[in-house]
């Protein structure tokens, strides 16, 4: 226990000493650790970060197989799988002092007597704006009116906080 103590101390120094380096240190501290030259484009901080995360993998041991695998998975299949509502599920949300009910269909989501392909396509109909994120240009083209931009940013956090909570979920969390 005790040897335990002083190697986590010792390494904590060493991640310590890590921040202090100069960027071409790190460079040389990367190749020691690592055996091979590190990417050009890893900045100081990034360099210093994984460094610090093998020297404690090295020392404490690595993640068991169990992480591994769902992590590979992760990356294999581009994240955490989507939710699955089953067909005939009830949302309810109540929006503007009118309560909302869409029912889970097997081809979308069903409101009002039509079928939407999305949540986000409901709360558009519900909150009549048709907004969607502002990309690069449209930020460009609004420069002068960074009023409506927020105003514009605010509409559309809204209508994910909305749809989300059709969902059940909270995209704020």
């Amino acid at each position: 226990m005790r040897q335990q103590r002083t190697e986590a101390a010792a390494i904590e120094a060493e991640i310590a000493r890590l921040r202090s380096l100069a960027l071409d240190a790190l460079r040389r501290r990367w190749r020691a650790v690592f055996g091979r030259t590190p990417p050009a484009a890893l900045s100081k901080d990034l360099l210093g970060r994984m460094i610090a995360r093998r020297l404690q993998e090295q020392a404490f041991g690595g993640l068991d197989r169990e992480s591994l695998r769902f992590l590979d998975g992760l990356a294999r299949h581009g994240g955490l799988p989507r939710r699955r509502l089953k067909p005939g599920t009830v949302l309810v949300r109540d929006y503007d002092g009118q309560r909302h009910t869409v029912t889970v269909a097997a081809d979308g989501f069903e409101w009002q007597g039509a079928t939407y392909a999305s949540l986000s396509a409901i709360a558009r109909a519900i909150t009549g704006t048709a907004w969607s994120a502002p990309t690069r240009n449209n930020k460009k083209s609004m420069r002068g009116s960074r009023m409506a931009l927020k105003v514009r940013e605010s509409v559309e956090r809204r209508i994910c906080v909305f749809a989300g909570s059709l969902a059940g979920v909270n995209p704020e969390a």
